[in-house]
């Protein structure tokens, strides 16, 4: 391992870089190195947790390695996995997708599953009725009880969903990731449900997108229902 800068580095760094040599001068210059030090080391730690978290490790066993409380560790770390780079941010989600998004624990709690699949995901979206995700599943004759009934069927119940709160599988991770994708493809800069089924489409061997297809809602009808539901919108919204 490459090892630290000493202090007599940063010492060194500070008097390079600051504008003078005037001791406040320099005082600001190792106020402001501090601050940056500190910022990277939080984003060091923040990406090796999300690993951690995707891999199904429990904030219990994170504590434990970080040495503070599991209560400490969630506070500072929990929902960094969407600030990281490239990924969606809880900021950007309307209030109906982070809805849909909290509901997801919940219902693989339900299921008895230590851990949220894209399955979960999915039937997380019911939780928000009036959204445009629920109302395209539900015009396609999929409901909750179908998608759970599938879901037991392919998983079966699980053992229990224990205390933690429950990690997001790899390919969850992904769908989470890919729904930023879908926005910004097209156009958005925000992350609604539309954007989070279309996002479950983007991993074809998950568990809902095969439930989804197997139910007859391809990822092109999807996406064709999608367009429509957002146009009538638009319509509405010029009509005002």
């Amino acid at each position: 391992m490459t090892p630290p800068p000493t202090l007599h580095d940063l010492i060194e760094t500070v008097r390079r870089d600051s504008a003078s040599d005037d001791v406040l001068d320099q005082l600001a210059t190792a106020r402001a190195l501090v601050a940056e030090l500190s910022e990277t080391g939080d984003a060091v730690l923040g990406y090796f947790v999300d690993r951690a978290r995707v891999s199904g490790k429990s904030w219990t066993e994170i504590s434990n390695v970080l040495g503070v409380t599991k209560q400490a560790v969630h506070k500072r770390f929990a929902g960094s996995f969407f600030a990281g780079q490239g990924g969606p941010t809880l900021q950007r989600m309307t209030a109906r997708a982070r809805s849909a998004f909290d509901a997801a624990a919940p219902a693989a709690a339900a299921l008895g599953h230590p851990y949220i699949g894209t399955e979960h995901l999915l039937l997380g979206l019911y939780a928000e009725p009036e959204s445009i995700a629920t109302k395209i599943l539900l015009e396609a004759g999929i409901s909750r009880e179908d998608v759970e009934a599938d879901v037991l069927a392919r998983t079966g119940r699980g053992p229990g969903a224990g205390e933690d709160e429950p990690p997001l599988t790899p390919r969850a991770a992904a769908a989470m990731t890919g729904s930023l994708a879908e926005a910004l493809k097209l156009g958005h800069n925000y992350i609604g449900t539309e954007h989070l089924l279309l996002a479950l489409y983007r991993d074809p061997e998950a568990v809902a997108p095969q439930i989804l297809v197997s139910r007859g809602l391809t990822e092109q009808t999807a996406r064709e229902k999608v367009m429509e539901a957002l146009a009538g919108y638009t319509r509405r919204q010029d009509q005002r």
